[in-house]
């Protein structure tokens, strides 16, 4: 089976204190990039493409985020 077989996944470790949850948009063609936010200097490190709500609830899930923690940036 050639294009059946899903990708593993490869989970990075965040420091939740130093970094915030955050979803970049781009106002142009609306492609959405999840990933976290330094505090101290705004370093943003990607994680993944958002492309549907199942991409959006397994970044949820596997950092454990809630969606009011979330910040949307454009």
């Amino acid at each position: 089976m050639l294009f059946g077989k899903k990708k593993k996944r490869n989970i990075v470790q965040i420091d939740r204190q130093e970094m915030y949850p955050v979803i970049r948009s781009s106002i142009c063609n609306g492609e959405q990039v999840a990933g976290f936010k330094s505090r101290k200097d705004g370093h943003f490190v990607e994680i993944g493409l958002i492309r549907n709500r199942e991409d959006l609830q397994e970044f949820m899930s596997d950092y454990g985020i809630r969606q009011e923690e979330i910040r949307k940036e454009y």
